[in-house]
């Protein structure tokens, strides 16, 4: 990435190289993982944003970041396998404990709440469709892609990588389909604040959503913005 950040450049590859300007486009409601492969200008635009007030906030943390010593791992540029088993250990990990919880909660605040909260409804059958279609993806990633990823990586066999790209479209479709469930979670939770007559239940439940969101859109990151590009570039290699 050059020493200053424009709005010309893609999102995914601002955060690539830069794995904290995530916070910031977070306070933006810019979608870093499933929209990375956008120009900053597109999101800027369609959000309606001051390009000069993101793009000054950008460039000063970026100068901060260049300034220190930063212990953040550059995924670019380790292996493979490193790079997956990190994206199992702490993202996989994460949701194979945390779905279930979520699944209780949601089911829940809906038994006590649902009466008087209508949209508790559509956040329990939202919630369920997007633990149904991750628990499925992780099941892919874990037995199919990620394996494969790691026989290219020994083998460097041109028919392996064939089958991993092969496989990867549908993954991405699939990081798709949750970005899309994600972004209609957040305006029926309003932003995931319960209101003035939840109860301790309704607050945590909305708070692990939340954090939920925040776990995913790093997890997708890794993946479509440093994982399958990376993989891609290797068959131009070939």
């Amino acid at each position: 990435m050059e020493s200053t950040i424009k709005s010309s450049e893609k999102i995914g590859e601002i955060v690539a190289g830069f794995p904290k300007a995530i916070e910031i486009l977070k306070e933006y409601r810019i979608d870093f993982c499933c929209g990375g492969n956008r120009p900053l200008l597109e999101a800027i635009k369609e959000h309606n944003i001051d390009e000069k007030e993101l793009l000054d906030k950008l460039n000063e943390a970026y100068e901060k970041f260049q300034e220190i010593k930063v212990d953040d791992i550059d995924w670019r540029y380790e292996s493979f396998s490193e790079l997956i088993d990190f994206v199992v250990n702490k993202h996989h990990v994460y949701l194979h404990t945390e779905l279930p919880v979520l699944s209780k909660l949601t089911t829940t605040i809906l038994r006590v709440h649902g009466a008087g909260h209508s949209e508790l409804s559509k956040v329990y059958k939202l919630f369920h469709s997007l633990k149904m279609e991750l628990e499925e993806h992780l099941i892919k990633e874990e037995e199919i892609v990620f394996p494969l990823i790691k026989q290219y990586e020994k083998e460097h066999s041109k028919e392996v990588l064939d089958k991993a790209l092969e496989a990867i479209k549908e993954l991405e479709d699939e990081h798709e389909g949750a970005g899309k469930i994600l972004k209609e979670l957040r305006p029926i939770t309003n932003q995931y604040t319960a209101p003035k007559d939840g109860c301790e239940t309704y607050n945590l439940t909305y708070s692990k959503l939340e954090e939920m969101e925040s776990d995913l859109f790093s997890h997708i990151h890794l993946e479509n913005n440093i994982l399958f590009p990376r993989l891609m570039a290797e068959k131009g290699a070939h």
